[in-house]
């Protein structure tokens, strides 16, 4: 992996990064929003610490360990990557409530016009924010963006103490089978 000096992740400060999206998808995962290191690689959930990668191969959504750099292999499995908030920060405390909301629109658009099956918020705190619904929990949401069911995940970052890898990838699961029940 690519080691970038403290000066270059700073430079990739309010990047933007692609989603990896197509229409029809099974699964949208959305993230909070890119992190340094992502914007400075351009792949999503690029931060070595960050367990989205492994967790999604350990819950079975990808037959073999991903990296960053492969998100684009996500699309042929009907999945994809997108982010509540497109800039990039070092931390998600950075974002405002107006980004937060301006970004729930945002994704709903999104999601209205490319319809997946299934948007997976990787963050109750996110969805919450981007969403108003104060007393949302990680699972799956009585909301509907359009044809879309909603499930939010456990944020994946290493900082999420809460939830070990094992517990991160049951949840997927739950998400991956509910998905499948559907295919």
């Amino acid at each position: 992996m690519t080691r970038f000096t403290q000066a270059e992740l700073e430079a990739a400060r309010d990047r933007l990064v692609p989603d990896v999206i197509a229409d029809g998808l099974r699964v949208l995962f959305c993230g909070i929003n890119p992190g340094l290191m992502t914007a400075a690689t351009g792949h999503h959930f690029a931060r070595p610490g960050n367990r989205f990668w492994p967790v999604l191969h350990l819950s079975g959504f990808t037959p073999r360990l991903l990296k960053p750099a492969e998100q684009e292999e996500l699309l042929a499995h009907g999945l994809g990557i997108t982010n509540v908030v497109a800039r990039a920060t070092a931390r998600a405390d950075e974002l405002t409530a107006r980004e937060y909301r301006d970004g729930g629109r945002v994704l709903a658009d999104k999601v209205t016009r490319r319809g997946p099956r299934w948007l997976a918020v990787v963050g109750v705190t996110a969805y919450r924010a981007a969403f108003d619904d104060r007393k949302a929990v990680v699972g799956p949401q009585e909301r509907r963006l359009g044809d879309t069911r909603v499930w939010v995940l456990p944020n994946p970052s290493g900082l999420n103490a809460h939830w070990t890898t094992a517990t991160m990838a049951q949840e997927f699961a739950r998400l991956r089978r509910a998905a499948e029940e559907e295919d």
